[in-house]
């Protein structure tokens, strides 16, 4: 029965409830009368400017029945859950005008729920709404009053997601938290998270939620509904309910149980959490993944959950799987953010390393990423720096080294690893140089020696992470495909080479196992990874023992091998036909009179001579010092070389050409002035003091463990470098041999430490005689080491270890002191040895040279000063402040032409600046006499001396006039004369003459006139 006067929206509203006696039997659908509901939205969809009544009106009821139903009254509890159905259906007709009912039903949602907290019926009903599916999200964030009312309803969904049953019964449990993952399903799928500006308030509070549940399902389960999910969508509509327009979507619906029906397990719940998870993931842009990561990283922290490392890593996993492609750098990147972050800890927490183990997870995994892995490594780098200057013994290392190791997974360009390599050397250089910061008063070192220790393991890392993972993808290939690609990459690598000289190859081959396996990847020049050679010698053992066997995986695959070549039984033998005789030509010349390789082995013996014999190891690392000013800062950027360097000189210049423009893209990163001046002369005052034989007052620093790396070194360089390793070891090893003799003086241990250096010498000799295949010199070196007083004087070899693991420091084992009666072993006779391989056939055809003139050559007197400067890069010849290197034409051109010829001085190279008047005066026509288009013509008019037409002044009237300059003269003959005998040009010396080098066509002309013609016959 309708009142009078009763407004016709309101009697719409009434006619769909059922009558008040069949109320308590309308459950459990609790659906209005149908025809009626008809009547009303086909009134709401047709008179959009009442559908604000309705919705205040539905409001208003819910209010009131929710406050009489909160006192048991079951009659109110039908009339508000029918109303709520009511609220459903107009939302699903008047979709386009749902911002007109989106105020009055979200504050009748969070009536509903606020009332009804843990009704599993009433909540069901309210997540059923479809308000989600409609919206466009534009009200949220700027409305506040709907803004409140959503952020409310979203947190209490998102308690009841997490839920637990207080009597224990797990299907109550899992259905309550199915209806709070069913609406927050509902919010990942709406614009209302996407568009609005309160993205970052919604994923702080439904991640948290989802997260949680995850945490408690196992991590197989985990995995397989992971995989199921992509396999087996739940709906292909979901996927794309973003490019649907509103009138197109279709809400989805919610269902309870069913009575005679199995109750809902942990699986269900872990599906509906992953599809909400897939689907935040799949529609959030590059700055909202962010947000989403700082979300889940404070929901870690809410449920304590960093303590399962594996859930942690499997999330870090599928959140770059699932994100978009361009977005998936910000997964990492937040990643390390928190990690540094928490940097300062004092101790190492299960956050720690269960954020390390995410990042690694994150690189290694077959997903490709686009980020900037330069910025990835210096932040790493700065991690493990502070970690180790905190404790050295910090578990986190570790983890750290594994992350930056697997930075060389993916390899996205042609030279990330050069780049990767390049920025850590000149980290580790720098650390290795100034210590650590904050670490002024580090007892024994141990945090220097453990920050060098985890960022040599890591540039390891870098170095074989690309070779695992192509050993990888090879194992599933045909042996003919994996052929192929052998073969073809070979042939490339050898073109690059030929057409690059020195220069790396931006296509180079791996040597894993004795093949060679293409990978698309600038190796690591010898160039860059020379200035981490003084590490060889560091003062800390653990240092020198992991630094040799870094060295070592170098040298085995990475360093170039132009020309350098082993045939299967690792005998080095001439091959005419694999290469052209311009080729070898050419690769041989490079091998004699040196190229980077050249001079890296050239290093390495200075290095690993120092390391032998020198009784102090030098701690490059200085005290610390107050700041400089800013003026002492300013003077040391500035660069002068004088007109006559000297060797103090020396290597300033070699830096600064270095550092050129002009010099290779893949030369190393060149390390700053300073450092590398204090360095290279501290290797200059250490060989300064070298004493050329073993003395008991200064017997060397050297461990047996330290003989041991130096015979392995060496060894893999005559394995890898055989034609360089012959020409710069032979040499090496003979002043080496000469070093090792025994006086009177030689007391018990320095006999040790000799017979050490014999046996490292012999080892050496006999690696020789089988790679140049020479019987004689295996056999003497066979007979010399079989001959020793004991099995050996040096350690045995370390078990090998996981490439780029930070293992525990080696201990090493020192210098045993023996008997006098043990001195008489002599090992390899040196003379007799540069015989037999001078001899050799193989050696004899690969250098191209006969046995004299091979002798000679490796025989040259050998010491560390002229190997430390052969191992310099030549200086240009060029000098800026002499003019060195300019053609006596450019000398000879100012004083026959008296004008100011600019082109000149930039060929010169002049410091002088070309300013507005150089500008000016090009216009004007002046200082122009090199273009024939401006020679005897008047000079253009100009305003320099000119005041403006458009203002007149009385400054204008009265302002003096430029003289004009005169015409530039040619200078005369005389005076020509007079120049080329002060120039020293034209006067016959030495066989030179520059000016007819200069001109050879008037020197042709010129014996023409003056040769007289004899006939061939007889007049």
């Amino acid at each position: 029965m309708h009142l009078l006067f009763t407004p016709n929206h309101v009697q719409l509203i009434t006619a769909c409830y059922p009558p008040s006696a069949s109320l308590l039997t309308s459950g459990p659908d609790y659906r209005p009368n149908a025809q009626e509901l008809s009547r009303l939205t086909y009134y709401a969809a047709n008179k959009p400017g009442k559908i604000n009544k309705l919705s205040n009106e539905l409001e208003k009821r819910i209010k009131l029945e929710c406050r009489k139903a909160h006192s048991n009254n079951p009659r109110s509890r039908a009339y508000f859950l029918i109303s709520l159905s009511i609220f459903k259906a107009l939302t699903t007709e008047c979709r386009r005008d749902i911002s007109l009912l989106t105020r009055s039903l979200l504050a009748s949602v969070d009536t509903v729920l606020s009332t009804f907290p843990s009704d599993i019926e009433v909540s069901a009903k309210a997540a059923n709404l479809a308000w989600t599916t409609f919206t466009d999200g534009r009200l949220v964030g700027v409305d506040q009053a709907v803004t409140r009312d959503y952020l409310s309803v979203l947190e209490r969904f998102s308690k009841m997601s997490r839920a637990t049953s207080s009597s224990g019964d797990s299907e109550f449990t899992n259905r309550t938290r199915l209806v709070g993952l069913a609406a927050l399903n509902g919010v990942v799928t709406s614009e209302a998270l996407y568009s609005s500006s309160t993205f970052k308030d919604q994923v702080s509070t439904l991640v948290p939620a989802i997260l949680s549940n995850l945490q408690e399902i196992e991590l197989s389960v985990l995995k397989d509904e992971s995989t199921n999910i992509r396999q087996k969508p739940l709906s292909p509509y979901l996927d794309e309910f973003r490019t649907r327009p509103a009138i197109e979507r279709h809400a989805p619906s919610i269902h309870l149980h069913i009575d005679g029906e199995r109750g809902p397990t942990k699986t269900d719940v872990s599906n509906a959490c992953l599809r909400a998870l897939s689907h935040l993931f799949d529609h959030s842009d590059g700055g909202q993944i962010a947000f989403v990561m700082q979300a889940a990283m404070a929901g870690l922290d809410q449920i304590r959950g960093w303590g399962q490392v594996g859930h942690c890593c499997w999330f870090a996993h599928k959140a770059t799987e699932w994100t978009q492609y361009q977005f998936r750098d910000a997964v990492p990147n937040r990643l390390i953010e928190r990690l540094q972050r928490e940097q300062d800890a004092p101790t190492t927490t299960t956050l720690h390393i269960a954020l390390a183990d995410m990042i690694t997870t994150v690189f290694t995994s077959p997903i490709p990423l686009v980020m900037s892995t330069s910025d990835v490594i210096s932040n790493l780098i700065t991690l493990v720096l502070r970690r180790a200057a905190i404790d050295p013994t910090d578990s986190l290392l570790l983890a750290l080294t594994e992350c930056i190791g697997a930075l060389g997974t993916h390899v996205y360009y042609a030279d990330q690893i050069h780049d990767l390599a390049s920025e850590l050397i000149t980290r580790l250089v720098s650390a290795e140089a100034t210590g650590l910061l904050g670490r002024e008063r580090d007892s024994g070192g141990r945090s220097r020696g453990q920050a060098l220790r985890a960022l040599i393991a890591g540039l390891v890392g870098l170095m074989c992470t690309p070779a695992r993972r192509l050993e990888n993808r090879s194992s599933g290939e045909t042996p003919r495909l994996e052929h192929e690609i052998v073969s073809s990459g070979q042939k490339l690598a050898e073109s690059v080479h030929s057409s690059n000289g020195d220069k790396p190859a931006r296509l180079s081959t791996e040597r894993t196992d004795g093949e060679a396996r293409l990978t698309k990847r600038t190796r690591i020049s010898p160039e860059t990874w020379q200035d981490t050679l003084n590490l060889i010698c560091d003062v800390d053992f653990s240092v020198r023992s992991d630094y040799a066997n870094a060295l070592l995986f170098y040298l085995e695959s990475e360093i170039s091998t132009r020309g350098e070549y082993t045939d299967g039984d690792r005998v080095r033998r001439n091959r005419p036909l694999a290469a052209s005789q311009l080729q070898q030509v050419g690769d041989m010349m490079a091998a004699l009179h040196g190229d980077e390789s050249t001079r890296f082995l050239h290093a390495i013996h200075v290095y690993l001579y120092i390391l032998a014999t020198s009784p102090t190891f030098h701690n490059s690392a200085p005290s610390p010092s107050p700041p400089r000013s800013t003026g002492h800062r300013d003077s040391a950027d500035i660069t002068v070389i004088p007109a006559t360097p000297d060797a103090s000189h020396e290597a300033i210049g070699v830096a600064e050409d270095r550092s050129s423009p002009a010099r290779s893209q893949h030369g190393r990163l060149s390390l700053s002035l300073p450092t590398r001046t204090r360095k290279l002369s501290l290797v200059r005052r250490i060989i300064s003091r070298l004493s050329s034989r073993i003395t008991p007052s200064s017997p060397p620093s050297a461990t047996a463990s330290d003989y041991r790396n130096i015979a392995s070194i060496l060894i893999r360089i005559h394995e890898y470098l055989p034609v360089r390793g012959l020409l710069a070891g032979v040499p090496f090893l003979l002043s080496l041999s000469s070093f090792a003799d025994v006086d009177e003086s030689t007391d018990r241990v320095s006999v040790g430490r000799i017979l050490a250096i014999r046996e490292v010498i012999s080892r050496v000799w006999l690696a020789l005689g089988r790679i140049w295949d020479c019987r004689e010199l295996v056999e003497m070196a066979e007979t010399a080491l079989s001959s020793m007083p004991v099995s050996s004087y040096l350690p045995p070899e370390e078990e090998a270890r996981d490439l780029g693991r930070l293992a525990d420091p080696d201990v090493p084992v020192q210098i045993s002191p023996v008997n006098d009666a043990d001195g008489v072993w002599s090992g390899v006779d040196p003379e007799v040895a540069l015989n037999a391989l001078a001899s050799s056939k193989n050696a004899l055809e690969v250098t191209a040279m006969d046995s004299e003139t091979l002798r000679k050559r490796l025989s040259t007197q050998w010491t560390a000063e002229s190997a430390f400067k052969d191992s310099m890069e030549p200086q240009s010849s060029y000098d800026p402040l002499r003019r060195d290197g300019i053609s006596a034409q450019l000398r000879l051109a100012p004083a026959l032409m008296h004008i100011e010829n600019l082109s000149l001085q930039s060929l010169a190279r002049s410091t002088r600046g070309v300013g507005v008047t150089d500008l000016r005066d090009a216009l004007d026509g002046r200082g122009s006499m090199s273009n024939p288009a401006l020679v005897n013509k008047p000079p253009s008019l100009s305003t320099l001396d000119h005041a403006s037409t458009h203002v007149d002044t009385p400054f204008n009237r009265f302002r003096p006039a430029r003289p004009k300059p005169e015409k530039p003269k040619a200078a005369g003959p005389s005076e020509v004369r007079d120049m080329l005998s002060k120039l020293q040009i034209g006067k016959s010396g030495n066989g030179s003459n520059l000016l007819r080098a200069s001109f050879p066509g008037l020197q042709r002309q010129e014996a023409r006139k003056t040769t007289s013609v004899v006939p061939p016959y007889k007049s």
